[in-house]
């Protein structure tokens, strides 16, 4: 998957898109659809709510597609916080959710570190695997 970042903004707040990490948890839009509406080009659009709430929104994001910043101190690059405990959870039909910092080695031995929330395929249809890549809902996985 191409490693893409998009940009949106309302003026105050940047909302930034990186779809190659989207699970397609459907948080954004289910919560705050004045801003996140997918079948619409742009599917972002900042200037329909307020910085708070689409702060708010962003923070339920599960997979980190989406973050933000404020455009009056510009993107800045996030300092992991050492996690104190990891949370594994299965999600219902979906994905398992790893909550806390970790570090996933690829075949190739390539090491990828994730913070804050990280989603794992469960149903093996992933074309980004381990990594969830939404796929569960197309196969129409249970479990």
């Amino acid at each position: 998957m191409k490693d893409i970042t998009k940009t949106y903004s309302n003026g105050e707040v940047t909302i930034v898109w990186q779809p190659a990490k989207c699970i397609h948890s459907r948080n954004c839009f289910t919560g705050l659809n004045e801003v996140f509406h997918p079948q619409d080009l742009p599917w972002i659009t900042p200037q329909h709510s307020s910085t708070e709430k689409i702060i708010a929104q962003i923070k339920k994001c599960p997979s980190g597609a989406l973050s933000y910043f404020i455009n009056s101190e510009g993107p800045k690059e996030q300092e992991p916080k050492p996690a104190t405990e990891t949370l594994v959870e299965p999600s219902p039909n979906g994905p398992l959710m790893i909550h806390g910092a970790i570090a996933v080695k690829s075949p190739d031995g390539k090491i990828t570190r994730k913070e804050k929330i990280t989603a794992f395929c469960r149903c093996g249809g992933s074309s980004n695997k381990p990594f969830c890549d939404g796929s569960h809902k197309r196969i129409g996985f249970l479990g």
